[in-house]
């Protein structure tokens, strides 16, 4: 492996760490090396707090290396005042000479004005190392710049015999298709994605809390399509205790602290607009758990960019049949008895 790419490697994994507690900024990485060895690292943790240069230059024990260090970045080093002072600041003043960058950023406050600034200071700039894989480290954050609408995550389980539910229940509560593992896995997704979105049925039917009980991190925003207002008030969604956004025809409650009413014309492609008002809200991740209905939509309308679909390990006979989707599988894992397929909406 080159060089270059070894430790771009290396900015990745460290950017990972930062999945989930980022948000809206991006998960970025950094390593110094001086000599052939690594002498600081970092990544950012919590926006409002360090970027990963910070930590990476605090890292440093001797900063007399850093005149002769090397910096990399898995994106490009922000070069306006935001909640903390540019990135390309702290490069130049602390003499650091080398600057390798993954990928350019994609948000129009940074897009390529940090690179010229380190050059306009004389640095020696590489643009493009490991470009691919940073840019699938920051799918989420390059969606919601290039594409104006956060990235979007399907979701289901279906039985062996191709069923999400039972056509009737005696409870209102789910009926589990996949085992507790799987579970806990959609859990841990939660916890890294910004928002998690189902439809009226769901919320009637199952009355889902939509945290993440089985998980340590973030629970996800709450978005709930209600086209016809028919939600009861004492669901799990109208507790106030996460941030909830119900996308309905018409207001028929006043917004609170944490729940907030968006109306938009459900007669009118309803994908589109829902993307809207969470692009709005500055949502950069979606996962969609709702019922058959709301995700075959989303597949219909082709505004999605990736499925994980488990197959129980259970027969229902009948029920609701799982949705259909016509795309080439570019995952696969098992998971006990549960198989978990991944599918792409991109070559």
């Amino acid at each position: 492996m080159k060089t270059h790419d070894l430790y771009m490697k290396r900015c990745i994994e460290l950017a990972k760490n930062g999945l989930g507690t980022t948000y809206p900024n991006p998960l970025v990485g950094s390593v110094i090396v001086c000599d052939g060895k690594i002498i600081g690292e970092g990544w950012h943790k919590k926006s409002g707090e360090a970027h990963a240069e910070v930590h990476a230059v605090n890292s440093v024990k001797d900063k007399s290396l850093l005149k002769k260090s090397t910096i990399y970045v898995s994106l490009e080093p922000c070069s306006h005042f935001g909640k903390t002072p540019p990135c390309c600041d702290l490069i130049i003043a602390n003499g650091i000479p080398n600057v390798v960058v993954g990928t350019v950023d994609p948000n129009e406050k940074v897009a390529g004005n940090g690179i010229k600034k380190l050059l306009e200071a004389g640095k020696n700039v590489t643009v493009g190392v490991l470009e691919n894989e940073c840019q699938e480290l920051n799918k989420r954050f390059f969606t919601f710049h290039n594409k104006k609408r956060p990235y979007v995550i399907l979701k289901w389980a279906e039985s062996l015999d191709g069923f999400i539910a039972p056509s009737s229940k005696l409870e209102q509560k789910p009926v589990w298709i996949s085992n507790v593992y799987s579970r806990q896995l959609v859990h841990k997704w939660r916890s890294e994605e910004q928002a998690i979105l189902v439809g009226t049925q769901t919320v009637i039917d199952d009355n889902p809390k939509l945290d993440v009980r089985d998980w340590t991190g973030n629970s996800p925003v709450r978005v709930v399509l209600d086209s016809k207002n028919r939600i009861p008030n004492d669901r799990h969604v109208f507790d106030n205790q996460l941030k909830t956004i119900i996308i309905c025809s018409e207001k028929f409650s006043g917004d609170k602290e944490n729940v907030i009413f968006e109306v938009i014309d459900f007669t009118k492609n309803a994908v589109v607009q829902v993307l809207d008002v969470l692009y709005k809200h500055q949502i950069q991740s979606v996962i969609i758990e709702g019922g058959r209905h709301t995700l075959q939509t989303f597949i219909d309308s082709s505004l999605w960019d990736e499925a994980r679909v488990f197959k129980g390990n259970i027969v229902l006979n009948d029920g609701i049949s799982a949705p259909v989707l016509h795309f080439k599988k570019v995952g696969r894992q098992t998971i006990g008895e549960d198989e978990l397929l991944i599918f792409s909406n991109h070559d």
